[in-house]
């Protein structure tokens, strides 16, 4: 780490591109009935106004990855920047639906790049002995920016109009460039190979799974098309194990799935997000539904929750060297399934919005204390040269739980009787939907909990672990766990 570079500027530089993208995950939301009246789009076009940047997004990241081990991971974090502040521009200025999905195509091009390399970078820019405090402010805008997506964007529609949801990328994203190439240093992975192959494989069997998992709501989860994609993707990702297995040069080496710490927090993320991106659009639906609040007044409701990672990502950052972070993500995920529950219990025609404060802030705090210990454990489970690899894989994962999450709560919600708007059942219809969605999310969390519990904590001086990478590639080769953490205090 050059030592003119403070940690701060460090944070800020790495986590100003990955803000911006990962706010576009939700930002449309509010948006999307004005976006509908000026474009004349359908309900369906809408809904992947969504779900075409979450496609390229889940499906890249990767790839992405790799390509900036090979390349370079600022330069490579540059053009994706780049690319996404372009994509932004063309969404809007689009004029039809067609322009609008293919610009969210290529944002999500753009955020596949910037997402996992910013935490690679951070990682990266920081002395090791502060790794965990980055992390953990990292965590906390992570969080932040996923959890806040829809009060930004009913705010921004409210007050302008939804172009400006793509307008304000530009000047913020061009901005960062310059910071980037001030502050992060330039870093390769060890790998020089491309795994081609494995990407297209990759990036396929993904991109397949992702787009059944948000096309199964409208169509089904038992209709034909979708079976016939899921099995595709199952065909696909078995394909793409049997390549990594016999490459030289793997896109994403399988010895991380030997590595107990590893699997648990990628465990982790999928139910954490699955609650998260579930459990907020159905709360959105409530707020704007029974309780009638515009879209911007939901949002600052939601504050209670979307804040608090903010301010406890940092701290649970610091407890991770000294607590363990799968004690953290258990306790964390445990309060966020309590939440989600408690939540459930409240929902009632009735029932005034002060009633669910309470329970947000246990949400929020839950959120708080799993963020930064997940990201630290899963750079901990591997090598330094293989924080790129792991980071796409990490946050691949993240995607796949959230677009899970809204399409498998949303049909728990339609199943149970459920129904949104104004309808001669509502507003006791709404209720009889998402106290049982609300539970199945809570089940789900809580299951990721005893997953984060299950992470063993071994705690390592770096000279140590330095000493023991002599040694990997043959652990890896003879099937033994590869892990080998640091301070990062699993």
């Amino acid at each position: 780490m050059n030592p003119r570079r403070g940690l701060a500027a460090t944070v800020v530089a790495a986590s100003i591109p990955m803000f911006l993208v990962a706010l576009n995950n939700l930002v449309v939301t509010n948006a999307l009935p004005e976006i509908g009246q000026d474009l004349k789009a359908g309900l369906d076009d809408l809904q992947w106004v969504v779900n075409a940047y979450v496609l390229a997004f889940a499906g890249l990241q990767i790839t992405a990855a790799a390509l900036g081990d090979r390349l370079g991971r600022r330069r490579l974090f540059v053009v994706g920047i780049l690319v996404f502040v372009a994509a932004s521009a063309l969404c809007a200025v689009a004029e039809s639906t067609a322009v609008l999905l293919t610009a969210r195509v290529l944002q999500g091009v753009g955020a596949a790049a910037v997402f996992p390399l910013s935490l690679t970078l951070l990682a990266a820019g920081v002395p090791e002995r502060r790794r965990n405090l980055a992390v953990g402010l990292w965590g906390a805008v992570s969080g932040t920016a996923v959890a806040v997506g829809p009060l930004v964007g009913g705010a921004v529609t409210e007050g302008l109009s939804w172009q400006w949801i793509f307008w304000v990328n530009v000047p913020i994203g061009l901005a960062a460039v310059g910071l980037v190439y001030r502050v992060l240093g330039e870093s390769k992975g060890e790998g020089r190979g491309m795994d081609l192959p494995g990407m297209v494989l990759g990036c396929a069997a993904i991109t397949t799974a992702v787009w059944a998992i948000v096309e199964a709501h409208g169509r089904g989860w038992t209709d034909p098309v979708i079976l016939g994609a899921f099995g595709g993707a199952a065909v696909l990702l078995a394909l793409f194990v049997a390549w990594e297995r016999r490459t030289p040069r793997p896109l994403l080496p399988l010895s991380f799935y030997r590595s107990r710490p590893f699997v648990l927090s990628n465990l982790v993320s999928l139910a954490m997000y699955f609650g998260v991106f579930g459990s907020i659009f159905l709360l959105v639906q409530y707020l704007q539904g029974p309780l009638a609040y515009s879209p911007l007044e939901a949002g600052v409701r939601t504050l209670p929750w979307t804040l608090m990672p903010m301010f406890l990502a940092p701290v649970a950052g610091l407890l991770v060297g000294r607590v363990g972070g799968g004690k953290l993500m258990a306790a964390g995920l445990g309060l966020q399934a309590a939440a989600l529950f408690w939540i459930g219990t409240l929902a009632d025609p009735g029932r005034e919005y002060t009633a669910l404060i309470p329970a947000l802030i246990v949400a929020g705090i839950g959120m708080g204390l799993t963020f930064a210990p997940n990201s630290a454990v899963v750079l901990a489970a591997v090598r330094t040269e293989e924080h790129g690899k792991a980071s796409g894989a990490n946050s691949t994962i993240r995607e796949v739980g959230g677009a899970l999450g809204v399409a498998v709560l949303a049909t728990v919600f339609q199943q149970s009787g459920g129904v949104v708007g104004p309808s001669p059942a509502a507003p006791t219809a709404f209720f009889d939907g998402i106290v049982p969605a609300l539970y199945v999310g809570a089940a789900v969390v809580a299951a990721g909990a005893l997953a984060g519990a299950l992470i063993p904590r071994v705690v390592r001086r770096p000279a140590e672990a330095e000493a023991r990478r002599g040694v990997r590639q043959e652990t890896a080769r003879t099937g033994a766990t590869s892990y080998a953490p640091s301070e990062a205090g699993v």
